[in-house]
């Protein structure tokens, strides 16, 4: 008898398996074939994914049939929701990370530093009317955007940021816009609602030609060297947030509209407008640095002034 129920113990859960459905499915090909709504989702669902953990690289614009996913991604509540958690998480480390700092022998400020565009400010009302980044960045029409100080703040980061104040974290804004533009740049943020921030950084002249990695780590070492001791940072790009030294923790913000190679051709208009032609090549060769083998580069006659060699070229590498 005790072996026929030692038996049935045995063969009863076998068979309840096999009657239920599988927990884990075969994973399936991507999509592909015969395009549909519902394999347009998965796919740039996939696509978001892979840009936002930095996978996909230098990229130029968002693929066609995805278009209509992003726009229903910055439109409807998923962006909102993602930033906000981001937000969360930043909060709940930062108290974190103040109650240790506190600890610590030597007197260093607690600082935090931000980005600012699709950061701190959303350029959403840009986007919206050139479409949502299906478009190649273009650098004219923005700056005239810039200038007109009324992008809105990202709600969740307005409050982090006033939260983080309230912690008496010093609040650092290092920005890849130039410093042309700091006046537009200072009363667009007070117009979002961002005040008594402790310093404003934008690109000098020496900056011209910098990789965003390469100048935002050079300026957090400069922050350091003054005493601040960067608890965290937050940037809707890995460049905002990559490179030595690098904050305590690192928070990257959603933003499935915008790719490093918006950066790169942002180095090579602001060489042109320089009009330092030393610096040309220089900038040239990071740029070939940056993007790397099989980058197909180009870039548009600026000014026909612009000496070799970035005049206008086309090179596939």
């Amino acid at each position: 008898m005790r072996r026929l129920q030692f038996l049935l113990l045995l063969v009863l859960p076998l068979l309840a398996a096999a009657d239920a459905e599988p927990v884990l499915r075969t994973v399936t090909d991507a999509p592909g074939g015969v395009a549909s709504d519902s394999s347009d989702e998965l796919y740039c669902d996939g696509w978001r994914l892979s840009v936002e953990t930095g996978n996909a690289g230098p990229w130029r614009a968002i693929p066609s049939r995805c278009l209509g996913f992003v726009r229903a991604y910055m439109e409807g509540e998923r962006y909102a929701s993602d930033s906000a958690v981001a937000a969360a998480d930043s909060l709940a480390f930062a108290e974190q990370a103040l109650a240790l700092a506190s600890r610590e022998v030597g007197g260093a400020r607690p600082a935090w530093v931000f980005d600012i565009d699709e950061t701190l400010l959303s350029n959403a009302p840009y986007y919206a009317v050139n479409g949502w980044g299906s478009q190649e960045f273009n650098e004219t029409s923005f700056d005239e955007w810039v200038d007109v100080a009324e992008a809105p703040a990202l709600p969740s980061s307005l409050k982090l940021y006033k939260e983080l104040q309230g912690l008496g974290i010093h609040i650092i804004l290092l920005t890849g816009r130039s410093e042309f533009q700091r006046n537009v740049t200072q009363v667009n943020l007070s117009f979002a609602g961002y005040h008594s921030w402790e310093k404003l950084i934008l690109r000098q002249s020496p900056d011209i030609g910098k990789t965003a990695v390469q100048y935002k780590s050079e300026r957090r070492a400069a922050l350091e060297a003054e005493g601040f001791k960067i608890l965290g940072n937050s940037g809707d790009q890995w460049s905002d947030l990559l490179g030595l030294p690098m904050a305590t923790r690192s928070f990257k913000l959603p933003n499935p509209m915008w790719s490093a190679a918006a950066d790169v051709k942002r180095l090579v208009l602001l060489a042109l407008d320089s009009k330092r032609s030393e610096e040309h090549l220089g900038v040239f060769l990071a740029i070939v640095l940056l993007q790397g083998p099989g980058a197909r580069r180009e870039f548009d006659n600026r000014s026909a002034a612009t000496p070799w060699p970035l005049r206008s070229f086309n090179l596939v590498m």
